[in-house]
């Protein structure tokens, strides 16, 4: 997920050490020659991006020169390379971060055009009217619930806020809890209430409205009626896996990431629905995930123009279907996301709401950090019983 909290340090600190180009650019070096950096340092993402990645290079006729670090480590080597003068030719981010980069000037506008992807996806990597980003595909969060414990619990799987109360009530049991999730004091916590928040018509400019405040009552029932345990203020997202997959909670909010893992335990059967809505004729809208890929600017202008070429082959349509198809994910361009559910069936409830998601940034910019900190601070008094939920914004905000 996001790492907003360092992105930002990146991007004051990168208007101190990007180099000063001459309007003509530098040096070019080798423009079939590309250096690549990004965070998918484990498997099968490694490999599964190797393959996008090379069939682009072969397309194109470029060398690369890949680099994947750990993700935590990435913003420390673009300050390396950026004060040596050496950042790579193409820089993969997690899509909340590029408006911050772009804001410190030390990335390309690119020309694509983006009318064919989702209107969050373009929000995410658009910055002062320019974008500077492409996501060949995204995720976001719904509701995976156990069909063997619903089915024995004589439970539907819910549509609605009322109806999820119900149900996890229902299935919850002196060692199952009906439904878990992600809570803690980070960004994580911040993304899965947005679904929440968001769906009621809940704003980040508003913090202190009623629908966000009804969103963080949602949050606390669950709680304080022991359907959701009281440790979800520290738990991870992969943590809340963990408890599903255990039998520990027969429901529980994550993403299509977790889908590889969870094919680990065949034993435990489960399917996946869209964030149910306050109320009927709400529209489920949940925030997007995912890494755009990016051209830094280093001045070699040759280099430059090749590596934004590269990253137009990344998000085309071929590309787009391979890694969606591989890695669980959704394609951005609209209409290809059709053909993906038709081959993946388990990942149309996180479709359908890609079509309506919206980017973290898409508001507020690079200032989302300062509001995703305020929601999870507040969540954590809420649920630790030291505000009322319709006080805890006003508390945190001051």
């Amino acid at each position: 997920m996001s790492r907003l909290r360092v992105a930002a340090v990146l991007a004051a600190a990168l208007l101190t050490v990007l180099p000063a180009c001459s309007p003509a650019g530098r040096a070019d070096g080798d423009p079939n020659r590309l250096s690549v950096l990004d965070y998918y340092n484990d498997e099968p993402d490694h490999t599964l991006i190797q393959q996008g990645l090379d069939r682009c290079a072969g397309r194109l006729g470029v060398t690369l020169d890949r680099e994947s670090v750990p993700g935590d480590d990435l913003i420390a080597k673009v300050l390396q390379r950026a004060s040596s003068d050496t950042l790579p030719d193409v820089l993969m981010l997690d899509n909340p971060d590029v408006q911050q980069i772009a804001a410190a000037g030390a990335l390309v506008p690119l020309a694509d055009d983006t009318e064919e992807y989702a209107d969050g996806v373009v929000a995410a990597t658009t910055y002062q009217g320019q974008n500077y980003g492409l996501v060949p595909v995204v995720n976001t969060i719904a509701l995976f619930y156990n069909t063997e414990l619903l089915r024995e619990a004589g439970v539907e799987p819910p549509r609605t806020w009322a109806e999820l109360r119900e149900a996890a009530r229902t299935l919850t049991t002196p060692d199952r809890y009906g439904i878990a999730f992600d809570a803690d004091a980070s960004y994580e916590g911040a993304w899965q209430f947005l679904p929440a928040m968001w769906t009621n018509g809940g704003d980040e400019t508003d913090l202190t409205s009623p629908q966000v405040a009804e969103a963080l009552r949602l949050w606390v029932d669950l709680v304080q009626d022991g359907s959701a345990s009281r440790s979800v203020i520290n738990w991870s997202q992969g943590d809340v896996k963990d408890q599903f997959v255990a039998g520990k909670a027969a429901m529980m909010i994550n993403g299509p990431w977790n889908i590889p893992s969870m094919s680990e335990t065949p034993d435990v059967k489960w399917d996946v629905v869209q964030f149910p809505v306050r109320e009927q004729g709400q529209t489920p809208v949940a925030p997007l995930g995912g890494e755009a890929w990016t051209v830094p600017h280093t001045g070699r202008d040759a280099k430059q123009r090749k590596a934004a070429e590269f990253v137009s082959c990344l998000s085309s349509p071929e590309n787009q279907l391979d890694w969606a198809k591989a890695r669980y994910t959704v394609p951005t361009r609209t209409a290809l996301i059709e053909d993906d559910v038709a081959e993946v069936p388990v990942m149309k409830p996180f479709a359908e709401q890609v079509i309506t998601a919206r980017a973290r940034t898409g508001k507020l910019g690079p200032d989302w950090p300062d509001a995703a900190k305020i929601i999870y601070e507040s969540i954590q008094l809420a649920l630790t019983g030291q505000v009322a939920p319709e006080d805890a914004f006003r508390t945190v905000i001051g």
